[in-house]
């Protein structure tokens, strides 16, 4: 028998990988039984990066791939999250693809996979444009537990505490929408809400841990600038529903964390014309 979602409304996804993780297969990693999962979960909509994204070269064709499955296997439950690195010479004509080819609505950044800061001037660069297209912008703070972390790819958390500064002094960064994805192992509560209080920064729950989790979390971050985020299939998708769960929320504040939060940012991106 199927167990019954603990959400009792619709569910925005914002933190789910396509691909296979490089280091191990992971449960749910082909994309139809995933969609499967999501769908029986209800979930109506799930934003979905590529675990290629982090080792592979040629990201173009990365994000060409994502594309593709989400259109296939997904339909409008899957939304494509590209992937951009501004070390790389291109990332200028890879951001244009994104938006302008594939109809992208935001990208997913991995700094510490391709190896830069978020202080670094093609980052901000980078920031800025995404930002002038109207896109939203994920960053992915930490993948993996550093305990278990290969030997010889050790990755450590993004370094966030950078923002403080680029979103209050880069007056072309106001309009930035910009979601941390599992932020609450490496950055301090207190940072996030000081983040969110600066400009339009969003945390998701993947890796908000602890008795009444989501209830701390609320504390120091306004539950505006929270979103349901899995990181499935690294993570199993029920993992998320139960800090809904045993969390004392109140059926609006559930409902804002499930969906509501989310839904805005994706409707803007829609009525936002490429530019010229």
């Amino acid at each position: 028998m199927t167990e019954v979602p603990v959400t009792d409304v619709p569910v925005i996804d914002v933190n789910v990988y396509l691909s296979q993780w490089p280091f191990r297969r992971l449960p749910l990693d082909d994309t139809p039984r995933l969609v499967a999962k999501l769908r029986e979960r209800g979930v109506t909509q799930a934003w979905a990066g590529s675990f290629e994204a982090l080792l592979h070269e040629d990201l173009g064709s990365v994000n060409t791939r994502l594309a593709e499955e989400c259109r296939t296997h997904g339909g409008e439950r899957l939304l494509p999250m590209g992937s951009v690195n501004p070390v790389l010479p291109d990332w200028e004509e890879q951001l244009r693809r994104c938006h302008e080819d594939l109809g992208m609505q935001g990208i997913r950044l991995h700094p510490n996979f391709h190896g830069y800061g978020l202080q670094s001037p093609a980052c901000i660069e980078l920031l800025e444009q995404a930002t002038a297209r109207g896109m939203l912008v994920q960053i992915a703070v930490q993948l993996e537990d550093p305990r278990t972390q290969h030997p010889l790819m050790q990755v450590p958390a993004v370094d966030v505490s950078p923002l403080t500064s680029l979103l209050a002094e880069n007056p072309q960064l106001q309009e930035l929408r910009l979601i941390l994805l599992n932020s609450q192992r490496s950055v301090r509560l207190p940072l996030l809400g000081e983040l969110a209080q600066k400009g339009k920064v969003f945390v998701d729950i993947a890796t908000q841990e602890g008795v009444g989790g989501v209830e701390k979390l609320i504390q120091s971050v306004p539950v505006e600038r929270i979103l349901f985020g899995s990181f499935s299939p690294f993570f199993y998708f029920e993992a998320a529903e139960l800090k809904l769960r045993e969390s004392p929320l109140g059926g609006a504040l559930r409902r804002a964390i499930a969906s509501d939060n989310a839904a805005p940012l994706v409707a803007r991106i829609h009525s936002t014309p490429p530019p010229n």
